[in-house]
């Protein structure tokens, strides 16, 4: 395990003003994104789709790293330069989803789940690096309810993600260990902050015992907010507030970053409030982005398809990785958004 390329690769995901682009959508989950288009999911057109994101202007002023799916990952640009090679020759990482999904416990007396994907984790880590990987993600995912997540969960979900983490230093990879506490639900912040802070007090015990190095691994965590039915629904501020609370008595300092995902929230939402973290500075941590959804959404709708439309759809990604890059620093206010 080389740790120094390690620390070195973590602290490149985080760099000032960047943060990281998921592309790593699955097949059930890129043809609904597809299908709100109007778009057939065909091999063909997820390369397209890919394609003219790696490919748009400037896109590594403001992405450090890109995650990929299995099949991306194996997928070349129109010249017929592989993605990763692509993606190296503009200085942002390239990255792979490595986990299997989300299945039930078993034996849980909840609608609790637990991440599959250990099986022969060894050699596809292997696989991936030699094709280009220098980062992997792995997901989990807690419900909550009155009486859940059970204890069960949160060490079951921990386990995993730690022994995946494990692999991947062995394999020069760095891990993004994801605990992502879900919004669905009537649950208020506080209760949000109080299951956001164990399943990652209990995934940190687990990544040390199974003697990951902290320096060597980045987290991408929910912020903390209330259930998408909860009768209050707090400002950006206490968002950031709660949320920098909780990971205060988390996540260690020795973490070179936290990229957030944005979890169902607007676009919008999910910048101010990384820039409202950031206006409350400094932290131990750098604190990023790791965004699907929040920064493809306005590329997808511009595309529609059409190749005719790709410097329109390049266009609106490289706005969205503008303003979080701005978020990174505090700076980014809503008078922005109308400069597309």
């Amino acid at each position: 395990m080389d740790l120094d390329t390690l620390r070195a690769n973590a602290q490149a995901l985080v760099a000032p003003g960047k943060g990281i682009l998921a592309a790593d959508e699955s097949g059930g989950t890129i043809k609904k994104r597809f299908d709100s288009i109007k778009v057939e999911s065909t091999e063909e057109q997820r390369r397209a789709y890919r394609d003219l994101l790696f490919t748009a202007p400037g896109v590594e002023e403001h992405i450090s790293g890109v995650i990929l799916f299995d099949e991306t990952m194996r997928q070349s640009s129109a010249d017929g330069t592989p993605f990763p090679k692509l993606l190296e020759s503009k200085g942002i990482i390239p990255g792979i989803k490595v986990d299997t999904g989300a299945k039930p416990l078993a034996l849980s007396h909840g609608d609790e789940t637990v991440t599959e994907g250990l099986d022969g984790l060894r050699d596809r880590l292997a696989e991936y690096h030699a094709l280009g990987a220098r980062f992997a993600k792995w997901r989990a995912t807690y419900t909550i309810t009155d009486e859940f997540p059970s204890r069960y969960c949160y060490e079951a979900n921990a386990h995993a993600l730690a022994r995946y983490a494990a692999l991947c230093q062995e394999a020069g990879i760095v891990p993004i260990v994801e605990p992502e506490v879900l919004m669905e639900g009537t649950h208020t912040i506080d209760r949000a902050s109080d299951v956001t802070a164990e399943a990652q007090a209990a995934l940190f015990q687990e990544l040390h015992r199974n003697h990951v190095l902290f320096e060597g691994v980045l987290l991408k965590p929910n912020m903390v907010l209330a259930g998408y039915g909860a009768k209050s629904q707090p400002s950006d501020r206490e968002v950031a507030e709660h949320t920098l609370r909780c990971f205060g008595w988390t996540v260690p300092a020795a973490v070179p970053g936290i990229v957030f995902l944005s979890g169902g929230q607007s676009d919008e939402q999910a910048t101010s409030r990384l820039n409202e973290m950031n206006q409350l500075g400094p932290h131990p941590w750098q604190l990023s982005f790791s965004y699907g959804r929040a920064l493809q959404a306005p590329a997808l709708k511009a595309w529609k398809g059409d190749p005719a439309n790709v410097a329109a759809a390049q266009a609106a990604l490289i706005h969205r990785a503008k303003l979080n890059g701005a978020a990174r620093s505090g700076s980014y206010s809503a008078a922005m958004e109308q400069a597309a």
